[in-house]
Parts: structure tokens; sequence; C-alpha cells
């Protein structure tokens, strides 16, 4: 196909943490590239997916939840998915349908509108919502912003993601794509095995784990008989919290690397040898360099 006969564009996906965005991403791409939990805010950085439709290649970004940030790292993670969004040439606002509308939603639809961005509305988790309620949030919210076309989703179960697709190519322009066909995205292994293993251990410590806390992936050894030898740290504040990720007899670390491990030799499709340190790093949000790190920039 020549470039007349292609189209490529950059989609970012905004919305309120927990709103199912790295969820909906994962879906559209038919892979797992971003971490989903329980834990809001758990998307720090923005991470790019790659789906195709038809003759379209559509680059996703996934951006971290817009919401009042307060601290350093949370102003950082907020101006990250702004600039997402500057940079698309499409914007998917993903409103959680199941919850009540809240001020996060409002504050993106309010930003968009001031920017003059127009976007696409995909209400998401349509599944757990009566019809009659779905409707009306999807007044409400086409009143409150400037929306080209609204979309019933689950990001979950798939439902309504081809209609989304399709909506999409029609608004990215005609051009050679950018990468790949097989490629579904530009993170490098080492940053996502960081990722799955901080998946793992907000899952398992989700309510006793301060946000604080993140994972650097130092070594990565390829053996001769195929397999990989992966060296982590989970970089945590306080001597406290270092006991918690650790647990009694080591027991949380131990779960939370076997969980870790085990989806890692899957998506690697070999062999994982996984070693996991925790270590006290005292105000490491506060580091330049953990902010290069993770890709966001430094936000005074």
């Amino acid at each position: 196909m020549t470039s007349d006969d292609t189209q490529c564009g950059f989609v970012a996906l905004l919305g309120a943490p927990n709103a199912g965005k790295s969820t909906l991403l994962n879906s559209l791409v038919g892979s797992k590239i971003s971490i989903v939990t329980h834990k809001v805010q758990t998307t720090r950085t923005r991470f790019i997916g790659i789906a195709l439709h038809q003759n379209c290649q559509m680059i996703f970004i996934d951006t971290p939840g817009i919401f009042a940030a307060g601290k350093r790292l949370e102003r950082a993670m907020v101006s990250a998915a702004w600039a997402g969004a500057s940079e698309a040439d499409v914007v998917v606002v993903i409103v959680d349908a199941a919850r009540p509308l809240d001020d996060n939603s409002r504050r993106i639809i309010d930003g968009l509108k001031k920017n003059g961005r127009k976007a696409i509305l995909a209400l998401n988790k349509i599944d757990a919502i009566r019809r009659d309620s779905l409707l009306k949030l999807s007044q409400e919210l086409n009143d409150m912003g400037d929306f080209s076309e609204t979309l019933m989703i689950s990001a979950l179960k798939g439902d309504g993601l081809g209609d989304l697709k399709e909506v999409i190519s029609r608004q990215l322009p005609k051009g050679p794509w950018l990468y790949p066909e097989d490629q579904m995205t530009d993170i490098s292994e080492r940053m996502l095995a960081a990722e799955v293993t901080r998946e793992k251990f907000f899952l398992r410590l989700h309510e006793e784990l301060p946000y604080a806390a993140t994972v650097e992936t130092e070594a990565w050894q390829e053996k001769k008989d195929g397999s990989v030898r992966i060296e982590q740290v989970i970089y945590v504040e306080r001597d406290s919290q270092k006991a918690i990720v650790i647990g009694k007899g080591g027991r949380s670390l131990k779960e939370i690397g076997k969980m870790a491990r085990e989806e890692l030799e899957d998506m690697l499709d070999r062999r994982v040898h996984l070693f996991i340190f925790v270590k006290v790093r005292k105000n490491w949000s506060e580091d330049r360099e953990r902010y290069r790190n993770m890709g966001l920039d430094w936000v005074e």
C-alpha cells in the first residue's frame, strides 16, 4: 500500500482515574501493554499502543488520569495527560458510565472545550447501567462538551470497540504507517517488565501500600538456554513501607514475584528468572532522575 492508500495518526485516551483507559487500550491493541489495578492513578506516564483497522494504523496514547493534582508527581502525571491530548490527531474521552459524573470528568470536558478541541465521547462499562440512565448521561455530557460522536462501549467485554475504531479511522489523516504491521507498542521489554511487577504489588497490597512506590528494572541478562534473568528494585520512601512490601517472612514479596514471573513468562513466551529487591529511597518522588526513568517531565 502507498501512503495515498493508508491512514495513520495519534489518538489520545483521556479520562478520570479508573475510567477504564488502560483496559480499553489493551482491548483495542489485543495485548496487555498497560497495567490495570483497582488503585487509582496507577498509569503514570504516556503509553503507546498500536492497532490496525483496515488500512488505518491507530497509535493510541494511554495517558494518566486527569484529576486535581497536588504533589509534584501528580502534577507531572496530569501534565503528561494534557500533553498527550495536545499532540494527538484525535481525542477520545472515556467516562465510567456506571458511576456518578464527577469533577474530574467535568475538568477534562471543560479543558478540551477551552482549547477548542472536539473529541469522541466513549461511555464505558455500559453493561453495568440501565439504558434510560445511560441516555440521560449521554445527553448531559453532550450538553457540557463538544463531541463529534458518542459511543457506548464495554472495554472489558469488547462491546462497541469495532464501532469506536471505525469512527476514529474516519478522523485520522492519510499517510504512511509509522510502525511495522506486527508492532503493538513502543514500550521496551525492560519497562514493560517493571510495569507488570508494579501492577502485581498494587493488586497484592492496594489497601496497605502507599501510592509513593515504583519499580525499576535494573538488569536484564539473556541466558544461553533462551531464558532471561531480570533483576528489579521496588523503591519506597520509608522503612515502614519496605516492611509492608516484604511482608511477614517475606510472604508478600514472594507472592508479588510469583505473580509477576508467571505473567512475564506468558508475555515473553520463555522462562523468566525474576529477582526483586526492596529499597528505601527517601523522597524519590522529588528526584529528577526518577521522572526521566518514567518518561515524565519535571513540573515545578
